[in-house]
């Protein structure tokens, strides 16, 4: 309960460290991108002789507002929401740019895409909707002060520096999105191993090892299972400690493992019983049991001297007429319990019939 709970916070508090560092990551795209528009928008303000107001805004979108956003989000209590906020203003500023070009018809639509292109790729759901009426308001409102003239022609030497941003700021978010899905893909990875084995003793988890003994319920084949419970578990953990119990139930597993064939499926059931299914008639896997148990037998402890280990085994093949993994289960159950009554630390090998085993 306790690991699940730290685990629960250390998830929470990697979240919050990410959305809180969205301004950083955004940082070098917002300066590549906007100091690379910045070029067809200074070229076409060349061409129509603009005036320095014009200049002044234009230099001021592209070079100097990138820093006042990464200095205004790193102040900021909610650097998150600070972001999201710099992103809308991000096309505001593009869309305001558009008439001051008189509307030319290549660098406005770049700018308009590039800036919208931006909003879609943070992956922040509706982000990209929430820009577009700033984005319309700062269009209209440039537009007013400066005369809504149109010219949409695009001059050769305007086209040629649009090829920068397009093909450069284009890349650095392709290259961005890549280490992104690639970051994805590695928590997918590691989620399926969680999924699949136990994190403490490295055996399979519950589910996983279901699936993989299932397979082994097949008519005619030989199949044995084993289920093997710690014997005096909570006498371990009240005297030694849980971290001591711990390093039981990893060294119990580790000698299960060493005993297991390639063919065969080791699980952890939960607490202190494992599983583990074999492809291999009673009489072979009654050998492998055995050498469990006196490799367990030997086991030391440097941190808890005292400390032996020791396991009961309930060995069972597949009960007659029956493909039923719950069926196999309860079986080798019955024959673990006469293990424990008859003294614990022994083999108990399941017999049909009642009352044996």
């Amino acid at each position: 309960m306790g690991d699940h709970g730290n685990r629960q916070a250390r998830d929470g508090l990697d979240a919050a460290t990410r959305l809180g560092d969205l301004y950083r990551r955004t940082y070098r795209l917002r300066t590549l991108g906007m100091g690379l528009g910045l070029l067809p928008v200074a070229m076409v303000l060349q061409e129509r002789e603009a005036g320095i107001v014009a200049w002044t805004w234009a230099f001021s979108c592209g070079l100097v507002w990138p820093h006042l956003a990464h200095w205004l989000a790193a102040r900021s209590r909610d650097s998150y929401r600070a972001e999201l906020q710099n992103l809308v203003i991000d096309s505001a500023l593009a869309a305001s740019l558009v008439p001051l070009m008189h509307f030319s018809l290549l660098p406005s639509v770049m700018l308009v895409s590039v800036t919208t292109a931006d909003k879609i790729s943070t992956g922040v759901r509706g982000l990209w909707r929430r820009s577009l009426l700033p984005m319309l308001a700062a269009l209209l409102a440039s537009g007013l002060l400066n005369g809504f003239r149109v010219d949409i022609t695009t001059s050769m030497n305007t086209l040629l520096a649009c090829l920068p941003i397009m093909v450069i700021h284009t890349l650095a978010v392709a290259a961005s999105s890549y280490q992104l899905v690639r970051r994805v893909q590695a928590q997918n990875l590691q989620l399926d191993k969680l999924s699949r084995f136990d994190s403490l003793t490295g055996l399979g988890s519950r589910a996983h090892w279901q699936a993989m003994a299932a397979g082994l319920l097949q008519p005619g084949q030989p199949a044995t299972l084993l289920l093997v419970d710690v014997d005096r578990f909570k006498d371990t953990n009240d005297r030694h400690g849980h971290a001591v119990g711990d390093d039981l139930l990893r060294a119990i597993a580790s000698c299960i493992l060493s005993v297991l064939p390639a063919d065969g499926h080791a699980g952890r059931l939960g607490g202190d019983e494992f599983v583990v299914a074999l492809p291999l008639p009673p009489v072979d896997a009654a050998r492998i049991a055995e050498t469990l148990l006196a490799q367990v037998q030997a086991l030391e402890f440097p941190r808890a001297p005292g400390l032996r280990g020791s396991i009961s085994i309930g060995l069972a093949p597949p009960p007659a007429g029956t493909c039923d993994l719950r069926a196999w289960l309860e079986a080798a159950d019955r024959a673990l319990y006469l293990a424990k009554a008859n003294g614990r630390g022994r083999l108990q090998v399941f017999a049909a019939g009642p009352g044996a085993a």
